[in-house]
């Protein structure tokens, strides 16, 4: 079986290369090698992940491939992120990563043999170098070689197009880290009962639920640098106020300094003012600011490492609360603050949640917008505060931002949780601005306030602790930046 390749990729806008062009762009090029001391940052502790990974699937083959290039427009490909567990198993982040897949191979007493299948650099006695657009070193980048990637990570390193051979003939157990890559999934398409039942994925998804203390620092930094993006944003709030889409522009700042002090943003930035907070994921972001009504800004800045901060303040444009804002964001605050006094060992991971949303519907009940009591409301069978809150208040951080989804219920969302655990509290309110249930002054606020975690040995360690929460500590804050 030969894994499907990409040949040659040109633009149809490219000149035709004469047989002399070619014959003197093979020649007279000089020796570049990478430093030979460069290794993946934190590269001591990739071993242990995989250790880790094998002990659970003994005699078992694991593939994991780090995904494909996606079109965006035309011969335009998508900025690429390698998949967060192939970045897990072996340190490699960069957008050089794209079709690369790491295999586990059976190794008997010996758990697995990790092999790294790469598409080396493109060598100058050829026309890759120079002609293709997607994979070429003059148009997107130099490689690694073989020997650099293998120094680079301590894995054995083979040539991606031997992959196909290796998926030829007479095959062990084999898992796939399915829907990553399709070409691999086609190659891997064979009647195998426990080829793609999705316990790999849990499993990856479980091992990351505890960060290393290596994690935790990249967590850490990830949050630092989106604390500055914050403080970016605020200063820019003038230029901002009088721009026709002042959303963007806050957007556009935030944005700036992710990709200044990282790979980017984590996600698309939540800039959401007025009623466009309502909307949980708005990243139209094409809104008009005014100076009466509040930012929800949520955002956070990517590592190079590819870990992810995840931060939600909710900003009076004008710089104080008015009576009613005030009202309502300080009922947000205390969810949180009940939320995070639930962060401990042993705790069960819906208890921050429950907590939160007692605050949150016993405020409503007591402004007379919920109509029923607040137990009544959070009963299960009932659960009519939701209409005003509506999702969850926090989830597990990492390499994703919304990280380790693939884990099973009972490890994750039914689990405990334990020291080194990385998560979000986030709750909420979006009081929509066509709700006839609410009295006209609050209808179309949005607040949500969210900061990011690590579970300690006995709490929480508030990590984002250099934003301000309250509302005078929001408002002197602006005032410090605006000045």
């Amino acid at each position: 079986m030969t894994l499907p390749q990409p040949g040659l990729t040109t633009g149809s806008h490219d000149l035709p290369v004469s047989p002399a062009l070619d014959a003197f762009m093979a020649a007279h090029w000089a020796a570049t090698p990478l430093p030979a001391d460069q290794r993946v940052p934190g590269h001591a502790g990739f071993p242990g992940r995989r250790a880790r990974l094998s002990a659970a699937f003994p005699g078992e083959r694991l593939i994991v491939p780090a995904g494909r290039l996606k079109v965006r427009c035309n011969d335009l490909d998508h900025r690429f992120r390698p998949h967060s567990s192939y970045v897990w198993l072996t340190g490699l982040t960069g957008e050089d990563q794209a079709d690369h897949v790491l295999v586990l191979e059976p190794a008997g007493a010996a758990g697995h043999e990790p092999v790294l299948y790469v598409r080396p650099r493109s060598p100058r006695d050829g026309g890759e170098f120079y002609r293709d657009r997607r994979y070429g070193e003059f148009w997107v980048g130099r490689r690694p070689n073989l020997a650099e990637a293998a120094r680079l990570t301590g894995l054995r390193t083979e040539h991606l197009d031997d992959l196909g051979k290796l998926l030829t003939g007479p095959q062990p157990p084999t898992r796939v880290l399915a829907g990553t890559d399709p070409f691999v999934d086609e190659a891997t398409a064979r009647p195998i009962a426990d080829l793609r039942d999705g316990e790999l994925a849990a499993v990856l998804a479980e091992l990351r639920l505890v960060k290393d203390t290596w994690e935790v620092q990249q967590l850490q930094l990830a949050v630092d640098h989106t604390v500055t993006g914050f403080e970016d944003v605020v200063r820019a709030l003038p230029t901002a106020l009088r721009h026709h889409r002042g959303e963007r522009w806050i957007e556009g700042v935030f944005d700036l300094r992710a990709r200044a002090e990282g790979n980017g943003p984590s996600y698309t930035t939540i800039a959401a003012s007025g009623a466009h907070a309502c909307v949980l994921h708005w990243i139209r972001n094409d809104g008009a600011l005014a100076p009466d009504s509040l930012l929800l800004l949520d955002a956070g800045v990517e590592t190079d490492t590819l870990y992810a901060a995840d931060i939600t303040r909710t900003l009076p444009l004008g710089g104080t609360f008015t009576p009613v804002q005030r009202q309502a964001y300080e009922l947000v605050l205390a969810a949180q603050s009940a939320g995070i006094a639930a962060l401990r060992p042993g705790a069960r991971f819906r208890d921050f949640h429950r907590a939160a949303m007692r605050v949150i519907a016993e405020g409503l009940a007591d402004w007379g917008v919920l109509r029923v009591p607040a137990d009544q409301a959070l009963a299960e069978d009932n659960g009519l505060y939701r209409r005003y809150t509506l999702c969850g208040s926090g989830h597990m951080l990492g390499l994703d931002y919304h990280d380790c989804a693939k884990a099973r219920a009972d490890r994750y969302v039914d689990g405990t949780l334990e020291a080194g655990m990385v998560l979000t509290v986030e709750p909420g309110l979006y009081l929509q601005p066509d709700d006839e249930t609410l009295p006209l002054e609050l209808r179309g606020l949005g607040i949500r306030i969210e900061d990011d975690l690590v579970i300690t040995e006995d709490g929480a360690h508030l990590m984002s602790a250099a934003l301000p929460r309250t509302v005078t500590g929001i408002e002197s804050w602006m005032a410090d930046l605006l000045s």
